[in-house]
């Protein structure tokens, strides 16, 4: 699974061609989450309640270029959380 960012030890990790609705992986530590790309809705996981709101944040200003990486399949860096 491609590390497609990494800011603040949360790795966030994109699959090709898994499962709908389109999402992305976020990991800290021990903890993971998966975030639906449309509602940026944490739909599965554990992610203690900082991590959540920093990875949405960040998901927030990326989520156009989520969206075409998901449809399109092709795998780029995008920034960290600053």
């Amino acid at each position: 699974m491609p590390e497609i960012a990494r800011f603040y030890g949360i790795i966030i990790k994109l699959f090709f061609g898994d499962h709908l609705p389109a999402h992305f992986h976020a990991v800290y530590g021990e903890y993971v989450g998966l975030f639906n790309i449309d509602t940026l809705e944490m739909i599965e996981g554990d992610l203690p309640n900082r991590a959540k709101k920093l990875v949405i944040e960040w998901a927030n200003m990326n989520k156009d270029e989520l969206k075409q990486m998901w449809n399109s399949q092709e795998f780029h860096k995008l920034p960290p959380l600053e």
